[in-house]
């Protein structure tokens, strides 16, 4: 199914906006959080019920986020390539995004971990690490290929101070486009249903 032409240039940016204030609304120390992005003008033809569940009454925001329930093996650094290579989205879903946190070094404390074994031992000296950022990303694809992410430092939490870009988080986009790969087992297309038990309501 091919969203581009109904979707405004500005929907992935607006939908990450939408994703980064309301996981920022809960506050810090949140596990990983899996969005679908669905098409609003879809959701409200084919699901109206669904739709006024997630607050999405209306077209104004063109892409409605959907929070999934837990995922396979989790979405800790080990697994998160293996976690998300295990979905596979029905047509309806437009795209997908990823709210982490993480913490990030700089480029000479991340030198002096590389002889680190343990991947606690490793956690543990990047958290006690004086330099260190506690940072939130959101990262966002669309099935076509369009890319956004969004970065907040708890340095700044501010929605002022929160960065945004299409080249913002190209890792995690990678990760997140390999789940519109085609693979061998892909379902039959049709509908938007998704996991609903999660669902993002609006702010």
């Amino acid at each position: 199914m091919d969203f581009v032409g109904t979707l405004p240039p500005d929907a992935l940016s607006r939908a990450v906006v939408e994703i980064e204030k309301h996981v920022s609304s809960a506050g810090w120390d949140q596990p990983a959080q899996l969005f679908a992005l669905v098409p609003t003008a879809e959701l409200l033809r084919a699901e109206p019920n669904l739709a006024a569940q997630l607050g999405a009454e209306d077209a104004s925001q063109p892409l409605t986020p959907v929070a999934q329930g837990e995922l396979p093996g989790g979405l800790e650094d080990d697994n998160l390539a293996d976690a998300l290579g295990r979905i596979e989205w029905p047509d309806g879903v437009a795209g997908c995004a990823l709210a982490i946190e993480r913490i990030v070094l700089p480029a000479a404390a991340e030198s002096g971990l590389s002889s680190v074994e343990s991947d606690a031992e490793l956690a543990q000296l990047a958290g006690s690490d004086p330099h260190r950022h506690e940072v939130r990303m959101v990262a966002a694809v669309l099935r076509e290929g369009d890319r956004f992410g969004a970065v907040r430092l708890r340095a700044h939490d501010e929605d002022s101070a929160v960065l945004t870009g299409v080249d913002l988080v190209p890792t995690l986009c990678e990760v997140l486009s390999l789940t519109f790969e085609p693979s061998s087992g892909s379902r039959p297309g049709g509908g938007v249903a998704v996991e609903g038990d999660d669902e993002e309501k609006r702010p």
